[in-house]
């Protein structure tokens, strides 16, 4: 399970994600959801030393109110080459969960699910590593064409679909703005994964669970660089 999260090659990391895809499931398998978790990294524009500031929020599903954080700072092992986005950020991001006291029952990943060319999308790769629900939230496309044209208004959604099967949801969760793609990470139905998102906007265009691990992971790479380092786990009462 090393080359999981740890490949020495690109060839290595495209073997890993073969292994890891024939993993994946569709079934939902969150019988109790009562806490969601969201995970995102930040970096340093032209860092030298390519740092990544990894975050894991843990929120009540019902309020949506962030109930625990953790976050980690680490080198990246693996560069950044589309389409192996899970080896530059995974790890962090696992040790970043592997941290938190309070576990969420299901996490939304700031990335790809399930589409992606070999159907192993970031948050495919940590759902089938942590044996966790995951979905992926994504602000690009990475494979496929929307089904049809997608409305304008709030709200509005169609199928991404890519030789011919329905990888993704493209969602414009605000009027005006670009739409996100929810798809399927791991142990959820894609009907499971939209529904789920859906429940989870507060009125921003991200999903809260990825917009508090977004605002998480700046927080804690602005604190890092800062001459005093604050604590990096938190449980909040």
């Amino acid at each position: 399970m090393e080359n999981w999260l740890y490949p020495n090659s690109v060839q290595e990391a495209k073997e890993a994600q073969k292994q890891m895809a024939e993993k994946v499931c569709f079934q939902d398998d969150f019988p109790d959801l009562q806490r969601i978790g969201g995970m995102d990294v930040s970096h340093k524009l032209y860092d030298p030393n390519h740092l990544i500031y990894a975050s894991t929020v843990v929120l009540d599903f019902k309020t949506l109110s962030v109930v625990e954080h953790a976050s980690v700072e680490e080198k990246q092992t693996f560069p950044y080459i589309p389409g192996f986005l899970g080896f530059r950020e995974a790890p962090a991001l696992v040790h970043s969960f592997q941290k938190l006291k309070i576990k969420p029952d299901l996490l939304v990943i700031d990335g790809q699910g399930i589409s992606h060319p070999r159907r192993l999308g970031i948050a495919s790769q940590i759902g089938v590593i942590l044996d966790i629900p995951t979905i992926g939230v994504a602000k690009s496309i990475l494979v496929g064409q929307p089904d049809k044209a997608l409305g304008t208004k709030a709200g509005s959604e169609t199928f991404l679909v890519w030789k011919g099967e329905e990888i993704g949801i493209l969602f414009r969760s605000k009027k005006g703005a670009n739409p996100l793609i929810i798809s399927s990470g791991h142990k959820i139905s894609l009907a499971s994964a939209v529904k789920l998102i859906k429940q989870c906007f507060m009125g921003y265009k991200m999903p809260e669970p990825t917009r508090q691990a977004h605002l998480t992971s700046n927080d804690y790479r602005k604190c890092q660089s800062a001459p005093f380092k604050q604590n990096t786990s938190s449980s909040i009462k």
